[in-house]
C-alpha cells in the first residue's frame, strides 16, 4: 500500500478527487479519557464547576469534524451530512468512552473527520474536568470502521483474524538469502523504500523477521537492515523520513509484528 499523499518524487500533495464518483461514505472512531473515580462521579452527577460537560464536549467534537480540513494538512473540506458524538461512562475502568460517526455522499472518505471528532471531544472533556483532576489520561483513539469508496469497507475487529502475507525482498545481495521467503509465517516487519530511495537502496519492498531487530523500534530496524545489507549503510541519514503504518515516526517509535515501515526522502511543497 502506497502513501497517497506523496507523489513519485516524495513530495506532499493534496489528492485530486474530482474524477471519483460520488458515493455514500461513513466512518466510526472511538477513544477514551480515564479519570479518578471521584471525577467520574461528579461528571455523572453534573457536579463539575464548568457546567454540562458532556454537552459541551459533544458540540466541540461536532465542530471539530466539520473543520478537520483546517486542522489536518491536505484534507479536503467536506459537506458532512451527519456527525454524531456519544459518551459512555464506565465506572469499572473509571473512564469515559467516546465514539463518533461521520457520514456524507461525496468523493472522499470521512475517517479523519471521525478521528478528529473523538480527539477534540476528549480534549474538551479534559479541559472541562481539569479543575478537579489533572491526572486524566486520553488514549486508544482509533478508527473502528469505514464504509464506501474504492478501497472498500473496513472493520477494525476483522484485522485481528487476518493472516499476514509475507513480502519477499525485491532483490537480495549476491549469495545472501532473502530476509523472508514466501509462505513463511515468521513474525516480521514490512519495509518499503519510496520515491528515489527505491533506486538508491536497490529495493522497493522487503520483510525483516521481527527477531532480527536489534530493538523493537525504528532504530532497531535500521540496525538490522545495515547488518543484513550493505546497501543500507546510510539508512541513518537524518534527512530521510520514516512512517510507521502511514504515520510519521522517528527512531524511538515502537514496532510490532506486521507493522509497515516506509522510508522516503524529505517532502516538499503542499
Amino acid at each position: 500500500m502506497s502513501l497517497t499523499h506523496l507523489d513519485a518524487r516524495g513530495a506532499a500533495h493534496m489528492v485530486d478527487v474530482a474524477d471519483k464518483p460520488e458515493s455514500r461514505r461513513e466512518a466510526s472512531a472511538s477513544g477514551y479519557i480515564r479519570m479518578r473515580p471521584a471525577t467520574l462521579a461528579l461528571l455523572a452527577e453534573e457536579g463539575l464547576p464548568k457546567g454540562d460537560v458532556l454537552a459541551t464536549a459533544r458540540i466541540a467534537g461536532i465542530q471539530a469534524a466539520k473543520r478537520t480540513h483546517e486542522l489536518i494538512p491536505l484534507c479536503h473540506a467536506l459537506a458532512l451530512s451527519k456527525v454524531s458524538v456519544d459518551f459512555e461512562l464506565d465506572s469499572v475502568t473509571s473512564c469515559v468512552r467516546v465514539t463518533a460517526n461521520c457520514r456524507l455522499n461525496g468523493r472522499t472518505g470521512v475517517e479523519m473527520e471521525a478521528l478528529t471528532a473523538v480527539s477534540v471531544a476528549c480534549l474538551t472533556l479534559y479541559d472541562m474536568c481539569k479543575a478537579v483532576d489533572k491526572d486524566m489520561q486520553i488514549g486508544d483513539i482509533h478508527l473502528d470502521s469505514k464504509r464506501g469508496g474504492v478501497s472498500g469497507d473496513y472493520n477494525r475487529a476483522d484485522t485481528y483474524t487476518e493472516q499476514p502475507t509475507p513480502i519477499v525482498a525485491a532483490s537480495a545481495e549476491a549469495g545472501r538469502v532473502p530476509l523472508a521467503l514466501e509462505g513463511e509465517r515468521t513474525p516480521s516487519v514490512r519495509v518499503k523504500c519510496l520515491a528515489e530511495l527505491r533506486e538508491r537502496f536497490g529495493v522497493s519492498e522487503l520483510s525483516v523477521p521481527f527477531h532480527e531487530l536489534a530493538s523493537a523500534n525504528v532504530a532497531g530496524l535500521k540496525l538490522a537492515l545495515k547488518n543484513q545489507y550493505e546497501r543500507f549503510i546510510d539508512i541513518d541519514d537524518q534527512r530521510l523520513l520514516c512512517a510507521v503504518n502511514q504515520s510519521m515516526a522517528n527512531d524511538d517509535t515502537p514496532l510490532t509484528h506486521d507493522d509497515e515501515v516506509a522510508f522516503f526522502p524529505p517532502v516538499t511543497g503542499g
